[in-house]
């Protein structure tokens, strides 16, 4: 039998396709809801910046297994839930039990999704779609040969249909037909009313947390009734987890809530907690100055090869950059035109030619850049495999920013050592105090200023592919040391490009300190960054999902050479960095 074929170019394709639907996702519910600050970060949906809870059951997501569809079924009952639910009306009357909670976000979930639109029977279809998918996958999982499961499901299959979400089949039809009977005796009277009230969320909460209180106290009875309580608790975590209720039931209910806004507040702690044992030994660099001329010279040689191989298209490049950012400037007057402001110099014209109609001028503007764009490269080991892409794509990327008019720099951040430096040993020297910080040097190379043009650091830019100056990251230090330099261009924009293949590391920090000391510290200069918007912040991830870390990223394929589709994508990030913090 043959070994496994999933091998990393499979994992790569299937990240970007998992981060492709997300985008896509994402912009069908902000074209649906109207609501602009919708996106995915981390694979987590995030409303005005903070996580937004998906609770109901059939709104959860398997990425292995269900279809497209299914992903459009729940984009647009997000969609709904975004434009007809009042989170503090629902806050009001949300029950304490868990599974009364469960019941009312399931009824408030699906009375959203009855107000869709007539004129929309495509969402109508993908709700639909959405909706059996989940139903079908909870029959299977054969969780309904429980008394629990049975009556949850039950309730869920009548409250679809009692909200006009579509016809069940035959074979459920007769399955929770007894059940149906039970659940209507002691809900009967609420449950009539649901249809009645859905498009007035007040009066269908009261009905609706009476259902979930009878239907708690139900379930309450029922675990009294069975005689094996262990079981019993065993088949309600079984239960639970094949309803997909992956729910945050501690919480506050409400969209929005605690959990995202805690992370919010880490993020910012961990910029303010981090902490450097030494910056004694800190290294700033001019990376041309760490290779010898003669090697950097055959570096050059080698990345102005492979360019000339790729074939890629420089003024296509560069026309689809000034188009992203050039801006029009006047450039003075263009003078003996036919119409616009009275030239005052050629008015005698119109005495001694009473035709020459020449006697106008107009403004000229010519399309200048004036940005500041920073690359910002990741120097750790496992980048040195990319390198030889990497370089070529950010040469091409330089010569044709500053066709437009824009100011580059090139910068690189690595660590002096592996595994700690000399601040690892002056840490041991004093007898290693807790919670020291970063143990290892910090080393930022400057591969090209902002001030030198192209030409001039064209053979520093070949220092990219010196393999030996890539240890580990320091991803937030860098961050904030990018950070200065842009601040300190006198420009109209400043956008910093970060490329990186993975989380921040250095081990003997990590070792000594809490794990996630570095990815924190990123997390919370990237955070601060993106809200303060002095400078706009996106990135690359090499083969890997860095929307953990970054609001604006792009997954990168470089298994392959770096051709103009490549460059496309690059471009539809800058767009959408320039266009804002909360563009799709």
């Amino acid at each position: 039998m043959a070994a496994s074929s999933h091998t990393p170019q499979d994992a790569a394709a299937e990240a970007r396709r998992q981060q492709r639907l997300e985008e896509l996702c994402a912009a069908l519910i902000r074209a649906q809801s109207a609501e602009s600050e919708v996106r995915y970060r981390g694979h987590r949906l995030e409303w005005r910046g903070k996580a937004y809870p998906l609770r109901a059951p059939h709104l959860q997501l398997d990425s292995q297994q269900d279809d497209w569809g299914s992903c459009r079924g729940v984009a647009d009952a997000i969609a709904l839930r975004l434009r007809h639910h009042d989170g503090d009306l629902h806050r009001h009357w949300l029950p304490a039990p868990p599974v009364a909670r469960l019941v009312f976000e399931l009824l408030e979930q699906l009375r959203v999704e009855s107000l869709v639109p007539a004129h929309q029977p495509g969402s109508r279809r993908n709700l639909h779609h959405r909706f059996s998918a989940w139903s079908n996958r909870f029959l299977a999982s054969g969780q309904t040969e429980s008394h629990l499961g049975l009556l949850l499901f039950s309730l869920s299959m009548m409250s679809w249909v009692q909200l006009g979400g579509g016809p069940i089949d035959e074979g459920t039809e007769h399955l929770i037909e007894s059940t149906r009977m039970f659940l209507l005796r002691e809900i009967g009277q609420p449950f009539g009313r649901i249809r009645r009230h859905r498009e007035e969320q007040a009066a269908f909460a009261e009905q609706a947390q009476a259902i979930a209180l009878t239907v708690s106290e139900l379930v309450d009875d029922l675990q009294q009734q069975l005689a094996d309580g262990e079981q019993d608790k065993e088949a309600l975590e079984q239960v639970g987890k094949s309803f997909g209720l992956l729910l945050d039931l501690n919480g506050d209910g409400d969209e929005g809530g605690g959990e995202a806004g805690g992370a919010v507040a880490r993020f910012s702690d961990g910029e303010a907690a981090y902490r450097v044992f030494t910056n004694h030994f800190d290294k700033e660099w001019q990376a041309d100055k760490k290779v010898r001329p003669e090697l950097l010279e055959r570096l050059r040689e080698q990345l102005d090869l492979r360019i000339r191989e790729q074939g890629l298209n420089l003024n296509g490049l560069t026309k689809k950059l000034r188009r992203l950012l050039a801006r029009p400037q006047n450039d003075g007057w263009r003078f003996g035109e036919e119409e616009g402001q009275l030239d005052g110099r050629r008015l005698s014209t119109l005495v001694t030619s009473h035709a020459d109609r020449r006697v106008f001028k107009q403004p000229r503007d010519e399309w200048h850049a004036n940005a500041t764009v920073t690359i910002l490269v990741d120097n750790s080991g496992s980048m040195r495999t990319h390198m030889g892409h990497i370089a070529m794509l950010i040469d091409l990327l330089v010569r044709a920013l500053e066709r437009t008019g824009a100011r580059t720099e090139v910068l690189g951040f690595t660590t002096g050592h592996w595994n700690g430096g000399k601040p690892l040993k002056e840490w041991q020297r004093r007898g290693r105090p807790a919670n020291p910080g970063r143990l290892n040097e910090r080393c930022h190379l400057v591969y090209k200023g902002a001030d030198t043009s192209w030409r001039r650091a064209r053979r520093s830019l070949a220092a990219l592919l010196k393999g030996d100056m890539f240890r580990e990251g320091l991803d937030g230090e860098a961050l904030l040391w990018a950070e200065q330099r842009l601040l300190a261009e006198d420009t109209d924009e400043r956008l910093l490009l970060v490329i990186s293949d993975g989380c921040p590391m250095d081990t003997a920090t990590r070792q000594y300190n809490n794990q996630d000391i570095l990815d924190s510290h990123l997390i919370a200069v990237a955070d601060r960054l993106e809200r303060e918007q002095r400078i706009r912040l996106c990135a690359l991830g090499v083969g890997l999902d860095l929307s953990r870390y970054y609001r604006h990223n792009q997954l990168l394929d470089l298994e392959h050479s770096p051709d103009n589709r490549i460059f496309d994508e690059i471009l539809a990030l800058l767009g959408r960095t320039l266009r804002g913090p909360h563009a799709g």
